[in-house]
């Protein structure tokens, strides 16, 4: 036991408010872990309401794991150390579960790292009954779980907040009983959104394809996801205020939940319908409660400026002594009120996802929005003396050609143009910021049928846009890495062999080409082909509220 990684995790709780503290005799014991840093851990309101509603239960007592820093990493290996959780620092192996909140696809090999620092065999085949039941959800693994199913013996497919007390009270029953581990996995069977990957069997076709996917005994052949009708019943809000987290300066509440538009790229407007919003009193209510402690509320949701109330309650947070965060907002959806309270706040930046910069294109992806509703939100943003822009755009979306690509440098410079036109007579200019990330197919959406663009490709169109831009003041580009986006679109849209290559990368210290070359499984089976309505996908068993000839049909409006 290193005594320098305790009082470290002590020092951090010393600098938390809102930590929930319970006694630990007679409860279900349950380590939640975000495979990734605190940091970045702790801005996840997911994060903080899963925390919540486990400690809500009175017979669980939840607490926190994180990846260790490289520095701590170091630490933990050098002193032959087994992980342990924030709140008590007790070794992860001690507790009865251990939870994993997954956002990400790029976080799967972490989830291997914190279970071989808390000296758990990482394959769920390895492990026996004297350790911790694995479990994971969100919003990564509810989209398609089977790349990491070897290593996880429960999975929840959707929204947590109404199976969460129907698996403990499953789980305790269980214990209760002196059932082992796979008997307590059985006998959740017929709980909704419960998917356990041991008692389902995958057959695959001589061509690599799926042949079929068997379920076991009582466990359903599809698997439907949960979601909740009335998000008003469950507040989602910060928990617990840290200093050490990228929103330390605000209370983040979440508005709404869903998005009522779909464009065909965006998973979030698929496997979160309905789209639902919370009422205004509440909203209010909350937003009090959190001013008590800060003085900036961020408002959350996939599509916020969507929130037919927001004027009202940016100006209700004002009216309180508050300041008002909000992340991208729509261009169409801009209201003058909204951006002033922005102003009022202290807002320097405002963001806008135009994603594209043809109209053509985006009519193939579903965006409904136009040039001028862009320009027209940019002069808005100006005018009222906010004079910096982020904007971000995709790039290898289906049907994309080389002019759709230029067409994103023309209609940076119109912006630019516009805001130069804005900002005449005042002390400064605005900077307008170029945010480009590759397209990443994912399932449950209409392009999950699309392959991924090519990594050359990806990089020549990228050159491209800095090269027209480069000469451009007040323009900045930033981007993603292609190589990145090719590695996200293996663990989005793979299959449970895909494990495999996981495995190995993490064997090989994150080493993803030469796990590439040492498995015999070709990446780009998953990356760059192209598939077929008849095919079934490794996520097909899930019912995410979307008919598949539906997406098709999609799809195949999309590419005209």
């Amino acid at each position: 036991m290193s005594w320098s990684l305790i009082n470290k995790a002590k020092k951090i709780l010393i600098q938390e408010r809102g930590t929930i503290k319970k006694a630990r005799g007679g409860k279900i014991t349950v380590a939640i872990a975000y495979p990734n840093l605190y940091y970045i851990g702790m801005s996840n309101l997911g994060f903080h309401t899963i925390y919540y509603h486990l400690n809500s239960l009175p017979d669980v007592l939840c607490e926190r794991v994180f990846l260790p820093d490289k520095d701590e990493y170091q630490v933990y290996t050098d002193t032959n150390t087994a992980l342990f959780t924030l709140e008590s620092q007790k070794p992860l192996y001690q507790f009865d579960i251990i939870a994993f909140s997954i956002s990400f696809e790029n976080d799967y090999i972490n989830i291997l790292k914190i279970l071989d620092l808390a000296k758990i065999p990482l394959e769920r085949g390895e492990r026996n009954d004297s350790h911790p039941l694995i479990i994971a959800g969100g919003v990564a693994s509810s989209l398609n779980p089977e790349p990491v199913s070897d290593f996880i013996d429960l999975f929840v497919i959707g929204e947590g907040e109404e199976v969460i007390p129907e698996l403990f009270v499953s789980y305790k029953k269980g214990m209760e009983n002196g059932y082992k581990k796979d008997e307590i996995l059985e006998n959740m069977a017929d709980i909704v959104g419960i998917y356990v990957p041991g008692y389902y069997t995958v057959d695959y076709k001589s061509d690599g394809t799926i042949k079929d996917f068997e379920p076991k005994g009582r466990f359903p052949r599809k698997i439907k996801r949960r979601w909740v009708k009335g998000v008003d019943k469950f507040k989602t809000h910060s928990i617990i205020l840290t200093p050490n987290t990228e929103f330390s300066n605000m209370f983040l509440i979440e508005i709404s939940r869903g998005c009522k538009w779909g464009c065909k790229f965006c998973a979030a407007g698929f496997i979160y319908r309905p789209y639902r919003k919370r009422g205004l009193e509440n909203l209010r209510e909350t937003a009090a409660n959190g001013l008590k402690d800060k003085d900036k509320i961020g408002l959350v949701g996939a599509a916020v400026s969507d929130y037919p109330m927001l004027p009202e309650l940016c100006e209700l947070i004002l009216a309180m002594g508050g300041k008002v965060s909000l992340a991208s907002l729509r261009a169409d959806s801009l209201d003058d009120r909204v951006v002033k309270c922005l102003k009022a706040s202290g807002h320097k930046t405002i963001s806008l996802a135009p994603e594209v910069g043809s109209e053509r294109l985006c009519r193939v992806i579903g965006k409904k929005i136009t040039e001028e509703d862009i320009l027209s939100g940019a002069e808005m943003i100006i005018s009222n003396d906010i004079l910096n822009l982020k904007l971000y755009f995709l790039i290898g979306l289906p049907a994309e050609t080389l002019e759709d690509i230029e067409e994103i440098v023309h209609l940076v410079k119109k912006v630019k143009h516009r805001i130069l036109e804005a900002s005449k007579g005042k002390k400064r200019l605005g900077r307008v910021t170029l945010s480009i990330n590759s397209f990443v197919p994912k399932p449950a959406t209409p392009f999950q049928w699309h392959p991924f663009d090519d990594i050359k490709s990806l990089n020549n169109k990228l050159k491209v846009i800095r090269n027209a831009l480069k000469k451009e003041s007040n323009i900045n580009v930033i981007s993603d890495l292609p190589k990145w986006g090719y590695v996200q679109a293996l663990l989005s849209r793979g299959d449970r062999r895909v494990g495999r290559i996981i495995l190995a990368a993490y064997r090989f210290g994150g080493d993803w080409k030469k796990a590439f070359r040492e498995t015999d499984i070709n990446p780009d089976f998953y990356v760059y082909r192209q598939r077929y309505f008849e095919e079934i996908f490794p996520w097909d068993f899930i019912d995410h509220g979307m008919k598949k000839e539906y997406l098709f049909a999609e799809y195949q409006k999309a590419l005209g």
